[in-house]
């Protein structure tokens, strides 16, 4: 028996441009409402001001980025929901079997039951989380900040969504989910081959993957 290596193309140009844009401007969206919220402990960018400006930025850059992601698969590509909405076997079965996987078969030195194609990019887990995250909490955090960005002119929106102060609370409710993902995305990108494996395809676009043992002959 014998397991071959292949690669392949999973990541286009346009994709990894998107990723890093999009990761880059929520990174700094955390750091500077860290500083916002807590500029008595952090304070990176020397002063407030410069922190909401550059907050601001971040923020514009993520809707930019979400905009752009979003016409990407949806029409481009045209397999949005494909890719990022768990299927019935998903619900039924994978999300079981990959949390099986990460939290205890991995460590075994099983091999993850998720095979990946250029259609399939994404475990079940991966399509559940990056579901909420894109399709919920990316637009949340667009919407909140565009409000408390523009409180006076779109102060009837406000009031009607419940008020500065939820406004402001949610607002960082989301920036605590966005932190608890990016640590979990990160660890988890570290569960391959080695830990490197899952980081080089997002540089390179090629990904390899282990093809199923077959007998020699």
């Amino acid at each position: 028996m014998q397991e071959e290596q292949e690669k392949i193309y999973l990541y286009p140009t346009p994709l990894r441009i998107w990723h890093w844009l999009h990761a880059f401007a929520i990174v700094t969206l955390i750091v500077t409402g860290a500083e916002i919220r807590f500029p008595e402990y952090v304070q990176l960018l020397g002063n407030y001001k410069a922190s909401v400006r550059v907050h601001n930025a971040a923020g514009i850059m993520v809707a930019f980025t979400f905009v752009m992601w979003f016409i990407y698969y949806a029409f481009w590509k045209r397999n949005l929901f494909r890719i990022y909405i768990p299927s019935i076997e998903d619900i039924r079965h994978g999300m079981i079997r990959q949390a099986l996987f990460y939290g205890f078969k991995f460590f075994r030195g099983d091999p993850n039951p998720h095979h990946v194609t250029p259609e399939n990019k994404f475990n079940a887990l991966q399509k559940t989380a990056y579901m909420a995250v894109m399709f919920v909490f990316v637009p949340l955090v667009v919407i909140t900040g565009v409000l408390l960005l523009n409180v006076a002119p779109l102060r009837d929106m406000v009031l009607a969504v419940g008020g500065l102060n939820f406004l402001m609370g949610l607002h960082w409710v989301l920036a605590c989910i966005f932190l608890a993902f990016l640590i979990t995305h990160l660890y988890l990108s570290t569960l391959g081959s080695t830990p490197w494996a899952h980081f080089i395809p997002i540089w390179t676009g090629w990904e390899e993957v282990e093809n199923p043992p077959h007998e020699e002959t």
